[in-house]
């Protein structure tokens, strides 16, 4: 039968494209943006216009429970996609975190609760880990909020395995690593860094260049998503979805250089930095469990397939990008 799955956050940047992913699987899809009343609908906008016509869209909010009860309606599976992600603005509005990041998953969760066998996909985020204590890291290593931001992702993470423990509530937690691609937000590192090339800047703006990223390219997380649904193995498990592989800012910043055929010198911006203990210094995935429970393994891994996803989102950012160069210097947090 045709699973009927509900996408929160699907105007986002991940969530436009497991829309995507899960349309051409096979499902019926109700994409849940949040309410504009311009109309807008994010990057689902974007998509193609046969493929929009197969959702179901819905405008509304995660922070309203009888609008999430209700949109649940006639679903076998959620996935949760809707967050407030940006760290720097965690610091300024963290009361703004708790209440999307928490209280919204919290109205998931009770109304799946509700709903005999809804599952649950819950994705969470590298950054719950903290700085890795060891490496690659594995689904046991320890939490460690470095941001308010991650503080409410483990607080989200531990409500939802809370529910199936509690309730059996069939909860699947998935936890990208450093996820990027085509329609990324220019706040991440990768999208402000091609956007200040195209707009010419030989003297890029950037913050810390030691911390070091596990890179996972937007259609892997996004397969990944969908196997997370078809396993009744990883029910009530905690999954990585990673590539094993790091590479720091800096050197990040100088692949992307070579790639565009570009030089260009790196210049600190002090607003662009973390306050020192908040920065997470090192994050590689340990992908064992994914490849055991789901089947999952990214497409796009090591230096080669960095390279490939980096030469798909550079490609992607030149169709689209009209960045002057000032706008593409403003510091978007």
């Amino acid at each position: 039968m045709t699973r009927r799955a509900l996408v929160t956050g699907a105007d986002g940047f991940i969530g436009s494209h497991l829309v995507e992913t899960l349309v051409a699987a096979g499902y019926r899809v109700k994409a849940m943006a949040r309410y504009d009343a311009r109309g807008a609908r994010g990057w689902l906008d974007d998509l193609e216009p046969a493929l929009l016509a197969e959702v179901e869209l819905l405008s509304g909010d995660v922070c309203d429970g009888a609008f999430v009860r209700e949109a649940l309606v006639g679903c076998d599976v959620v996935f949760h996609l809707a967050a407030l992600i940006g760290i720097p603005y965690s610091y300024r509005a963290a009361q703004s975190y708790v209440s999307v990041n928490v209280t919204g998953s919290l109205n998931i969760l009770q109304a799946a609760k509700e709903q005999d066998g809804l599952k649950v996909i819950q994705t969470s985020t590298s950054e719950v880990y903290g700085t890795a204590q060891r490496v690659p890291i594995d689904e046991s290593h320890p939490l460690q909020a470095q941001s308010p931001y991650a503080a409410t992702k483990i607080a989200a993470d531990q409500l939802a395995l809370s529910f199936h423990r509690s309730f059996e509530t069939p909860v699947v937690v998935l936890r990208p690593f450093n996820t990027y691609g085509p329609r990324q937000s220019r706040r991440a590192v990768i999208p402000t860094i091609i956007a200040q090339l195209l707009a010419g800047e030989r003297a890029i703006a950037l913050g810390s260049l030691h911390p070091t990223r596990d890179l996972t390219y937007v259609r892997d997380t996004a397969e990944g998503f969908l196997l997370a649904d078809r396993s009744e193995a990883a029910v009530g498990e905690v999954i990585n979805l990673g590539t094993g592989h790091e590479v720091s800012i800096g050197d990040l910043a100088a692949r992307i250089m070579a790639l565009m055929g570009v030089e260009a010198e790196i210049a600190t911006d002090s607003q662009r930095l973390r306050p020192t203990a908040s920065e997470v210094e090192r994050l590689c995935a340990d992908t064992a469990k994914a490849a055991e429970l789901l089947g999952w393994a990214p497409s796009r891994a090591g230096a080669a397939g960095l390279d490939s996803g980096l030469t798909e989102t550079i490609d992607w950012f030149r169709r689209r990008d009209d960045s002057t160069p000032a706008r593409a210097r403003e510091y978007a947090v």
